[in-house]
């Protein structure tokens, strides 16, 4: 089993940045009506293009069956309904390596260039998340596949 730790800036810095409203990035803009906190996280794309869009995450079994990566650019997931969801990263592409994050609804994240993970896991209902990622030429996604998957555990 994969245990579930919490997502924190520290915890997860080997794979990538935690992307949540930080005190230390604060502005006040638009009169003071608006607190921006700037610049949490930087997109990485090569020689491609910035995007944005929507993933509609639905539920799945809490099993680890493959991972997937990003050669040429970063990845970011940041949810739009405040509700938990999981990620799983690894430095390696097999189970044993294998790190799960309990990510709270105000909490998102980027994955830096080549960090193995699994495919977005919400927890409970269907969630819509804003991603920004890569596209572009060349291929940007590399999939690994278990023939044994791994749970995920709550402790």
């Amino acid at each position: 089993m994969i245990a579930v730790e919490a997502l924190t800036p520290q915890a997860f810095a080997p794979f990538g940045t935690v992307i949540e409203a930080d005190p230390s990035t604060a502005v006040e803009i638009n009169s003071g009506y608006t607190t921006r906190f700037h610049a949490l996280a930087e997109a990485v794309v090569g020689d491609g293009q910035a995007i944005i869009s929507i993933f509609r995450g639905r539920p799945r079994a809490l099993s680890i069956a493959m991972l997937e990566r990003h050669p040429l650019g970063s990845q970011a997931f940041i949810p739009l309904g405040g509700k938990p969801w999981l990620a799983v990263v690894a430095d390696a592409p097999d189970l044993a390596n294998c790190r799960a994050f309990h990510c709270q609804g105000n909490q998102g994240l980027q994955y830096d260039v080549n960090v193995w993970h699994h495919p977005l896991l919400v927890l409970g209902d269907t969630q819509d998340f804003l991603i920004v990622d890569r596209a572009g030429d060349g291929n940007n996604l590399e999939e690994v596949f278990f023939d044994t998957p791994r749970g995920v555990a709550f402790s």
